[in-house]
């Protein structure tokens, strides 16, 4: 049996968890507001920073939503789709983030292929317009990042398939945040991986827009991998 590495948890996995529990137990029900940051760090002994990082862990799972002005409020899923099978980025370790890349070439790449048959001109238009994005984003982290995420959006809508779509945005938090995570990693240290960044979407554009599923499921695949690749090189360096 492979044993994997236990690491202490920290204060914010703790908290996470519990408030986790206390929603699949249902003491908060969906549509339900939880206490402000200061009642919780109140509550957990713990501090504000500790609430902040936990509710941002379970934002990323998809399990509650931050209103503007409003407050935090709990989210109707799927338990068992969500918790139990992909946990957020911020608690994952470092098997768990492979796992996540090996969901994401079965998806992405089924989707890529998908997309170059079903795709509209909207659809194209739609990347086309993140492409320019994410070009224009040099240099600006934020942008980047949201340009990549709704390039990848807008393939899965270019699917027109409807389970597809419904099923991706049950883990898309979760999918986007790893993204943002390997860029902050990697792509924006340096020029060139930037570049090739963007060449590696614009690879998958131009095959969709040609209607070739097979190149769309290579480019795909290939972004996909190289990203993987580039993760774990700089996580092992970091370790």
């Amino acid at each position: 049996m492979a044993i994997r590495e236990v690491k202490p948890k920290k204060i914010y996995e703790i908290v996470a968890e519990q408030l986790l529990d206390m929603i699949k137990q249902g003491e908060v029900k969906p549509g339900e507001r939880l206490a402000s940051v200061q009642q919780l760090a109140e509550e957990f002994n713990v501090g504000r920073s500790a609430i902040r990082e936990a509710l941002s862990a379970l934002k990323a799972m998809g399990y509650i939503e931050m209103r503007q002005g409003e407050g935090t409020f709990v989210n109707k899923v799927d338990i068992d789709l969500i918790g139990n099978i992909i946990p957020g980025v911020q608690l994952m370790q470092k098997e768990d983030m492979r796992e996540l890349f090996e969901i994401r070439k079965v998806i992405e790449t089924g989707a890529a292929s998908l997309a170059a048959v079903n795709r509209t001109d909207g659809d194209l238009q739609m990347m086309e317009e993140t492409l320019r994005e994410m070009k224009q984003a040099e240099g600006n982290g934020s942008i980047g990042e949201k340009a990549d995420v709704d390039f990848h959006k807008a393939i899965v809508n270019a699917t027109k398939n409807e389970m597809l779509t419904k099923l991706v945005s049950q883990v898309s938090d979760v999918m986007h945040q790893s993204m943002r995570e390997a860029r902050k990693l990697l792509l924006y240290s340096e020029q060139k991986k930037m570049n090739q960044l963007y060449e590696d979407h614009r690879l998958i554009y131009e095959a969709i827009k040609a209607k070739d599923p097979q190149a769309a499921h290579e480019a795909m695949l290939e972004h996909i991998v190289g990203v993987e690749k580039g993760l774990f090189t700089n996580l092992k360096k970091d370790s």
